[in-house]
């Protein structure tokens, strides 16, 4: 099979290109490198199966050649991170929405499969945790620009079921929860590496907020496992599907987790949201989603605990 991964130089996209080699697959890269790093790709940077092309997916000419030659197409190029969205706004918008939009068109002119990488962010405000596929989605206001990563999601993931619905484009839509794991950097808001960073530095360990809002958190290698079973599997095609762990962990938890495993003498100090991000910021209570239709679809179980996704975390930082 030959794959194409836009954003595939990132956190998820790299250990993807990783799981889709080892497994004989051929891939290529496509990747502005705004977040992802050349590094990532360092394990298979000399395989015969990789390609590698730097560049934006909103300005590269050869993307319809890529995905023409592409047996399935893995869509995780995006803006990500809260800091990020609020340092950069208008490039979230548009590189979610118009990248979308440009991979979706050439997309449907080989009928191609197409897996749209979307976020639990989707889900909002809304309170009804555990969160199913088809729940509402509630969303703040405009003038709070920390909604606007949450709106252009969504709108990829009404773009990507229209041409399913309309043109009979194969896609699947993936909204992952708080994937970890080695490589992810803390720099965009990423609450674990930031931690796990801060207690080996022996810094304070910095929690936004009173703490008490809730999290679950899933191995990058079990995100990676769904997205592929995910991409392959025909009762998957048309469908949202909650790629998670389902284990819930408050963020004050988490903070003293890191701060056990990795024995540090941190402390942990709690931050107002104001002096994190900006003034009047709003953040969901819990996120966590049911992943009982992932289950069903592909025979779906995390096959690591949270503990363990850490300690790959702190061996990844030391």
């Amino acid at each position: 099979m030959k794959a194409l991964i836009t954003g595939g130089a990132g956190f998820i996209g790299s250990h993807l290109a990783e799981s889709l080699i080892a497994q004989g697959h051929d891939v290529t890269v496509i990747d502005d490198l705004s977040t992802g790093q050349v590094k990532n790709l360092s394990a298979v940077a000399s395989s015969p199966r990789l390609r590698t092309h730097w560049a934006s997916i909103l300005e590269e000419e050869r993307l319809p050649e890529f995905i023409d030659e592409a047996d399935v197409v893995y869509h995780l190029a995006a803006a990500v991170g809260v800091r990020l969205i609020l340092e950069r706004p208008v490039e979230t918008i548009e590189t979610n929405i118009l990248g979308t939009d440009r991979v979706l068109r050439c997309a449907a002119k080989g009928g191609k499969r197409i897996v749209i990488a979307s976020t639990s962010e989707v889900y909002g405000k809304n309170e009804n945790a555990p969160f199913k596929e088809d729940d509402d989605c509630v969303l703040g206001p405009t003038v709070k620009s920390r909604w606007s990563y949450a709106c252009s999601k969504a709108i990829d993931e009404f773009l990507g079921l229209a041409y399913f619905r309309s043109a009979g484009v194969p896609v699947v839509i993936v909204r992952y929860f708080n994937t970890i794991g080695p490589r992810q950097v803390g720099r965009y808001g990423m609450v674990v590496p930031r931690f796990v960073r801060q207690a080996l530095k022996g810094e304070p360990i910095t929690v936004y907020g009173d703490g008490e809002q809730s999290r679950s958190f899933t191995d990058v290698a079990d995100t990676v496992r769904a997205t592929m079973a995910l991409s392959m599997s025909a009762d998957a095609i048309g469908g949202v599907f909650n790629i998670g762990n389902g284990h819930e962990i408050t963020v004050n938890e988490l903070a003293a987790r890191v701060k056990q495993l990795t024995g540090s003498a941190s402390p942990i100090v709690h931050v107002p949201y104001e002096q994190a991000y900006e003034q009047g910021f709003e953040d969901t209570r819990r996120r966590v989603p049911d992943i009982s239709k992932l289950r069903a679809t592909i025979g779906f179980a995390p096959q690591f605990d949270l503990d363990s996704s850490l300690r790959k975390v702190i061996a990844y930082f030391q």
